[in-house]
């Protein structure tokens, strides 16, 4: 008697979708063990808070791919971030496990290691078709990128243009990058949320996450209270080690990260109106306060680290004009909105907006997320390039043959 391949496939996905809740139940009962491999480059609130967002993601991974339904693949290639390797692990590779048979992955040399020990433990639980490759650049994309029907690349732009020149026409390319993020406070903004928001943001993980704001626009009708309250905040805040609970802010993880924000801030003393301190023994970096009228047009630099870069602004033209150019535009991503509600259509164009809330009070995991601009993600397929939020297991149904039936 043949087995029915649609049965058969389907008996499959049940199948991994139970290695997925092993790994759900691991995290909830093991969480000090996850807890001890992530806060080694991690601060104990981001660390924290990492566990918690991929738990509900993994608590969705079933309904979202039944939701989107994507066909059935046969290998996948992925090039891992250098943070947030727990949330990027189910987001990139446990759930993905559900309509792809086989996963190549290789970690951010940054944090290879802290990788290795997460994957062997979750690996001894899922036991799924999931494999690390602990290989150079070059035979990754020899061995796991260029026979994959999926490429996921994370990092920086520039890295990812190298890449997608050797993608084939029937791969599907799918590029996660970084944006600026900007907060615009408004005149009628409540200063008090927009305050504890912006330094919850910025000073998630010590500032080291691509969802901090690069920029902090506030209007110039209220940037002297809002810079105020800002450094009575930072001045009550507390330095510690990842593994400290009570700790704000912890040491800088990415040595590099030191030395361009050093030499940032010494070219551009003269805007520095709080902190500025750099221990390279401790690797402690101060809360630092940037401040810079718009048209002074002060260089922005994705900062990885906690720095608030205050601009104000004159007007919404000003700041419409600025939020619209080419190079807002190119890294448009996400975007937190306080008052000036009237923006939101215009601002709605381009970012993942929030009103009155940050993004990570939206961010979930089974649902797309990212902005329109070219250099913070798109999709490459046929040799045509998409730029618009992502979820992987949509994408796939978008561009990847028939949709499959699951139960």
């Amino acid at each position: 008697m043949s087995i029915n391949p649609e049965m058969a496939e389907n008996t499959l996905f049940l199948k991994r979708h139970e290695s997925i809740l092993k790994c759900l139940n691991y995290l909830i009962e093991n969480r000090q063990e996850v807890m001890d491999i992530l806060t080694q480059f991690s601060c104990y609130r981001a660390a924290n808070a990492e566990i918690d967002s991929t738990i509900l993601t993994l608590q969705g991974a079933l309904q979202e791919v039944q939701t989107h339904q994507p066909s059935w693949q046969r290998s996948m290639a992925v090039f891992m971030p250098s943070n947030v390797i727990l949330y990027s692990y189910a987001l990139y590779l446990l759930i993905p496990s559900l309509y792809v048979e086989n996963i190549d992955f290789r970690p951010s040399s940054h944090v290879n290691e802290y990788v290795n020990m997460l994957h062997e433990k979750l690996q001894a639980v899922h036991e799924l078709p999931i494999y690390i490759r602990k290989v150079s650049q070059k035979v990754f994309m020899e061995n796991s990128v260029m026979p994959a029907d999926i490429v996921v690349f994370t990092g920086s732009y520039t890295n990812a243009e190298k890449i997608k020149k050797q993608i084939r026409k029937d791969q599907l390319y799918i590029f996660y990058g970084q944006g600026i993020n900007p907060f615009i406070i408004g005149p009628d903004a409540d200063l008090e949320l927009a305050v504890t928001d912006v330094i919850r943001m910025r000073l998630f993980n010590s500032g080291q996450d691509c969802l901090g704001p690069d920029i902090i626009l506030v209007h110039q009708e209220v940037s002297e209270p809002f810079k105020n309250l800002l450094i009575q905040r930072l001045d009550d805040l507390v330095f510690g080690a990842n593994n400290d609970p009570n700790a704000n802010y912890s040491p800088i993880f990415y040595k590099d990260t030191l030395y361009s924000v050093s030499e940032y801030f010494n070219t551009n003393d003269k805007f520095i109106i709080y902190g500025g301190g750099i221990d390279f023994r401790t690797k402690k970096m101060e809360p630092t306060v940037v401040y810079s009228e718009l048209d002074q047009n002060l260089e922005i630099i994705e900062y990885f680290s906690p720095v608030f870069n205050v601009v104000s602004y004159q007007d919404d033209e000003q700041l419409i004009k600025r939020i619209s150019s080419s190079y807002f535009s190119e890294r448009a991503m996400g975007c937190s909105l306080y008052g000036s509600e009237h923006l939101t259509d215009v601002l709605r164009k381009k970012h993942t907006l929030t009103i009155n809330q940050t993004l990570e009070d939206v961010d979930q995991g089974n649902k797309p997320f990212g902005g329109y601009g070219t250099m913070s993600n798109y999709i490459f397929y046929d040799y045509k390039l998409v730029s618009k939020p992502i979820l992987i297991s949509e994408i796939v149904a978008e561009y990847l043959s028939e949709k499959r039936s699951l139960v």
